[in-house]
């Protein structure tokens, strides 16, 4: 097998986009759940979006000379996230999956980063082995959420747009639930204007990049994130959104409101990790 494992380049979306779509249709057809993206141009888009970005690295596999799988590593905090991971259908069961991840654990490792984290589909028994083998610890099970905007709000807890004079009190919160900040997320979802804080007794007490997949929120307590989510607008555009399943009152709160399990998940991680201290929500990449 002539395989080649490369940086990836902005020429490579198309390609990749299609990679993308056929390999989350092909395994989440498999076991009956509905596909992570509902089109190639949707799964190209958000390819796209993260070979032009200057803090995701990709590393690309060629098979005798053709594209047939990537990942990413999310290198814009502390710790390092990874995925999303794709691999040919037609070419998988061929160590290439293996090999796209020891890419982005050696260049997590040369760049310091403190850990690395995942979120794998629980369904896919093949990726939950994989990970476990080159040395993932299972942190949580996280359930995947959707549905309709609740649209409430709750007195005593105000949501309204972040600023960035908010971010040093944002990554304080961070530090103090997780042990870490995430302010490059942070300052994304700033510029993006997607970001959130909830202020509880006159202070800020939680905020949120955006409420969806590939998003995060962090809350003294679970009353903030669900403050969060209550004011949130339509999610189902952006994949759902994940919560942590032990936190019971969180989960039963989103199911009493309408929200739907879609499925459930597995956040996995080296190095640094942290039990949180408080509440939060986590995106796909951790």
């Amino acid at each position: 097998m002539n395989l080649k494992i490369r940086q990836g380049t902005p020429e490579d979306a198309q390609a990749l986009g299609v990679i993308e779509f056929e390999a989350f249709k092909s395994i989440a057809s498999q076991h009956n759940f509905p596909w992570d993206f509902p089109s190639v141009e949707i799964a190209t888009a958000v390819v796209t979006m993260l070979l032009s970005h200057p803090r995701f690295y990709c590393a690309v596999a060629e098979l005798d000379g053709k594209v047939v799988g990537s990942n990413f590593l999310d290198e814009r905090n502390p710790i390092s996230g990874v995925g999303p991971i794709t691999v040919d259908p037609a070419v998988q069961n061929q160590t290439i999956g293996r090999q796209l991840m020891k890419a982005v654990m050696e260049r997590s490792e040369k760049r310091g980063f403190a850990g690395i984290r995942l979120v794998q589909s629980a369904y896919h028994n093949r990726s939950l082995c994989l990970y476990t083998k080159l040395g993932f610890e299972t942190r949580e099970t996280l359930s995947k959420m959707d549905g309709r905007p609740i649209g409430k709000k709750f007195a005593g807890y105000e949501v309204r747009p972040a600023t960035e004079n908010d971010l040093p009190e944002c990554n304080r919160l961070c530090v103090r639930v997780h042990g870490h900040d995430r302010a490059g997320e942070l300052r994304d979802a700033l510029k993006a204007g997607t970001a959130k804080v909830v202020e509880h007794l006159g202070r800020i007490s939680g905020y949120a990049t955006d409420i969806g997949f590939f998003s995060h929120a962090v809350g003294e307590t679970t009353q903030d994130i669900i403050a969060l989510i209550a004011d949130a607008g339509d999610f189902s555009s952006k994949g759902g959104f994940l919560l942590p399943t032990r936190n019971g009152e969180l989960f039963r709160w989103c199911l009493n409101n309408g929200l739907r399990l879609v499925h459930q998940m597995t956040l996995m991680t080296i190095g640094l990790y942290n039990e949180p201290c408080g509440a939060y929500l986590p995106s796909v990449l951790y």
